[in-house]
């Protein structure tokens, strides 16, 4: 209905409010015709107050179809304020001696108030009730029935869009929720049915199409059971984002997508503390090595929300450098950025880039990582993992970088691979000038990222779109897994704790429970609609050279503790805060080099025994292969 029409709707109806006022006031009809021209009077001027104070209120402006709470308030504000003021017109007449319209009972107004707010406010809200049983009545014959597991926050938000978007072709029937106080309770008009172990019974009364989870911080085991409830009832489920998505700007509460295997590992949201990592990055020159990376690509994300003084976008590929910087440019247009194509092995052209950006926090994400294949290429390996780190740290080092931070990995504990060696030689050296210096330079290790790339979710993805089989090395293989967005924030946390927690040692990320790979495939298997054994075959090819059937976070008789934020620990290789030994029991930084300028110079003369024989004199508990390719 448009405003001009409830305009001369309002003229019909509030004409008529004083009238029944003095109705309701006097207990009579009979009554009314001796007030006929003090009501008359009164009638009109009311009638001019409130037409002129809804127009100041807007109330002729609105799209009274989508009427919510603030259009409930304005009208209750402009009823107010309309009966306000003829009160005080009404009242002030018997001081100016105009006892006509005066003559009415006192209560009148007051009366004639709450009787226009009825009338004002229930027309314009019928407006929006008619609409939407007409929409429901449309969402009925035309759209697919859901079942809202969640009744909170999230799931009121996803029921409102359902209920009052045209372009969502979703009709819900109600909500589960597993806590008792919700039950049997009404939220947008929608019964709270039961819990999620209800999901079966309520999909076959309900004849649900389809289960939307509505959990944003559930962890991953509610979501595996709740998709056991649905696979039992043979219906589709979809989610909405999780916490890193909705928080990072991905997407929005109410976007819907297909439940990722990422919603089956998530845990308990990581609380960190953003003030600390916006103080440490924010007016500073940050400078990340591996830019274009899964891990150095999200890093430079969450390090452009904090409003750095300048970030340098620093890696080899140009194709992966070109699409982060498009990206980063896109979404915060006014970020200071520097791009720069760069091998961190050149320390001729790393000097100059320093010289050139003077980079007061740094962030090394750049590394050889793939297992496998650096085992038949350990010369590249080294020089890029040992080489690259330390004219990196070297560097820092000379032009005052403030803070190193060095991304490891879970591999450098008890290595059984030259890439997980080098990640520990890696580690010791930027340990080495930490122990020197005194400046917090630390390592973060943690496991593996989900859908990084070249990693096993998007090995197995694109195997279960060929049709199979999907390759799993052994049956009882496990790995510790987080999102990339998890791990990075982490990682901004324990570089604010360098120094303060932790100078010259190893941060680790809690990284919960290690999950085994088969178990992995088997999800992606059946969130793909497919079946194991049916569909899709799972096929085991046996470890890989420098494979193992675990990885470890900690070495053996290295100490740890966890920090202030209980996510992160701190190992201080085996005694606090001294550099591992490296050879006889030696922790001397000059040892350290005179090694690695060993293995670097054997690397590029190309002899892989005496490389893995160095290693291992750098890293006494790296176990390389029998017979190395």
């Amino acid at each position: 209905m448009r405003n001009r029409y409830l305009f001369l709707l309002d003229i019909a109806l509030l004409a008529m409010t004083p009238t029944l006022a003095l109705v309701m006031r006097v207990d009579s009809a009979s009554w009314v015709a001796s007030y006929a021209t003090a009501l008359i009077r009164f009638t009109i001027l009311a009638l001019i107050i409130k037409l002129v104070v809804f127009f100041l209120f807007g109330l002729y402006r609105r799209y009274w179809r989508y009427a919510s709470v603030d259009e409930l308030i304005s009208i209750i504000l402009a009823a107010g304020s309309a009966t306000l003021i003829i009160a005080g017109v009404f009242f002030g007449s018997g001081i100016l001696g105009l006892d006509t319209a005066r003559s009415l009972p006192r209560s009148v107004p007051f009366i004639d108030g709450l009787l226009t707010l009825v009338v004002v406010g229930g027309f314009r809200f019928s407006v929006r009730i008619a609409a939407h049983k007409r929409r429901r009545s449309e969402h009925k014959k035309l759209h697919k029935t859901a079942l809202i597991v969640g009744a909170g926050d999230a799931g009121a938000v996803i029921a409102r869009e359902m209920l009052s978007s045209r372009l969502i072709d979703i009709d819900p029937v109600g909500f589960v929720d597993d806590d008792p106080n919700k039950q049997k309770k009404s939220i947008h008009g929608l019964p709270v049915l039961g819990t999620r172990a209800d999901i079966p019974r309520l999909v076959e009364q309900y004849e649900v199409e389809e289960v939307v989870i509505a959990i944003p911080t559930a962890p991953g085991n509610v979501i595996r059971e709740i998709r056991a409830f649905c696979e039992a009832a043979r219906v589709p489920s979809r989610t909405m984002p999780g916490m890193y998505e909705i928080l990072s700007g991905q997407i929005s509460v109410s976007q819907l997508r297909n439940v990722d295997i990422e919603d089956l590992l998530r845990r308990e949201p990581i609380r960190i503390n953003a003030r600390d990592v916006e103080q440490m990055l924010s007016g500073k020159r940050v400078l990340v090595t591996g830019a274009g990376g899964s891990i150095g690509s999200e890093l430079c994300r969450q390090i452009a929300r904090c409003s750095p003084g300048h970030l340098i976008l620093l890696g080899h590929g140009e194709n992966s450098i070109f699409l982060i910087e498009q990206e980063l440019r896109r979404r915060w247009p006014k970020l200071p950025l520097g791009v720069v194509v760069a091998d961190i092995r050149d320390l001729p052209r790393l000097s100059a880039i320093f010289a050139q950006t003077k980079p007061q926090v740094l962030f090394h994400a750049a590394a050889h990582k793939h297992v496998p294949m650096m085992e038949v290429n350990c010369e590249d390996a080294i020089s890029n993992n040992v080489g690259g780190t330390r004219a990196l740290v070297q560097l820092a080092e000379r032009f005052d970088v403030e803070r190193f931070v060095l991304i490891s990995s879970d591999k450098a504990v008890n290595p059984t691979n030259v890439m997980g060696a080098t990640k520990r030689v890696a580690e010791k050296l930027v340990q080495a000038v930490a122990q020197r210096t005194g400046r917090p330079y630390v390592a973060v290790r943690f496991g593996n990222v989900l859908d990084s790339r070249g990693s096993v979710v998007p090995t197995f993805r694109e195997q279960i779109s060929r049709g199979g089989p999907v390759t799993v090395t052994h049956p009882e293989v496990t790995r510790y897994f987080m999102t990339i967005p998890e791990a990075v924030q982490l990682v901004l946390q324990a570089a604010t704790l360098a120094g303060a927690e932790c100078q010259t040692g190893v941060f680790v990320l809690d990284m919960g429970t290690p999950i085994k790979i088969v178990d992995l495939a088997r999800d992606l298997i059946e969130l793909s609609g497919k079946k194991v054994g049916r569909d899709i075959e799972i096929v085991f090819t046996g470890l890989r050279p420098g494979e193992k059937l675990f990885e470890e976070l900690f070495r053996d008789g290295e100490n740890y503790r966890r920090t202030r934020h209980d996510k992160i620990f701190v190992a201080d290789g085996g005694s606090a805060g001294a550099v591992a030994p490296l050879q006889g029991g030696k922790t001397d930084e000059a040892d350290l080099n005179q090694l690695v300028d060993r293995l670097l110079h054997a690397a590029k003369n190309g002899s892989p025994l005496e490389l893995r024989q160095l290693l291992k004199e750098i890293v006494p508990n790296y176990s390389p292969p029998a017979a190395p390719g």
